[in-house]
């Protein structure tokens, strides 16, 4: 009797290339897995927009960094996502860009607006935040827009570690931006 042994199939950025032209999904790998999705929706981006400006608003106030929306990262062949929104320091900026000016390391913080499905929420608090933890990202925000909160995980020991869940009357504050403070309710 004779086995057969099954391997995964590992995407890489390469294989992308099939898919040029799609408008429609957005394709992410984390460790060769292959995560395809729908564009958010409009409610989706609304958030996205809102918090990437109170973001850009702060660090336009405390010139320490920059904050942008839907930046791809590609940390390796297997390993390239399109997180919500991303901050850098202006130090660490420099460190982060390739010479055609895209991400290719971990900013200081990383933030996801869940969607709808139980998949997605796997995605992003699974799949993406042990790639994120993995890649040395300082903090994680998850905004659930459905219930109006935002999980706050911070790097402990190497690990990203959940140490709040905050509601729409909470204030959000982090240490990584000095003297940042917005209200949750201004995300949605």
């Amino acid at each position: 009797m004779q086995s057969t042994t099954t391997h995964p199939i590992r995407w890489t950025i390469a294989d992308l290339a099939i898919f040029e032209g799609d408008r429609v999904n957005r394709y992410e790998i984390i460790d060769g897995e292959l995560f395809v999705t729908r564009a958010p929706d409009w409610k989706h981006q609304v958030v996205c927009i809102n918090v990437g400006t109170v973001l850009k608003l702060w660090s336009d106030q405390s010139g320490l960094g920059q904050a942008a929306v839907n930046p791809g990262i590609v940390f390796s062949e297997s390993d390239n996502v399109i997180p919500d929104v991303v901050w850098a320091s202006n130090e660490r900026l420099k460190c982060l860009l390739d010479e055609a000016g895209h991400l290719t390391a971990a900013p200081e913080l990383v933030v996801e607006v869940l969607s709808p499905g139980k998949t997605n929420e796997r995605r992003d608090k699974e799949a993406k935040l042990k790639l994120y933890s993995v890649q040395g990202v300082h903090e994680y925000w998850i905004v659930n827009l459905k219930e109006q909160t935002v999980e706050v995980y911070r790097r402990e020991n190497a690990v990203l570690k959940l140490v709040a869940t905050l509601y729409s009357q909470d204030e959000l504050t982090s240490p990584i931006l000095p003297g940042f403070s917005c209200m949750v309710s201004k995300f949605f």
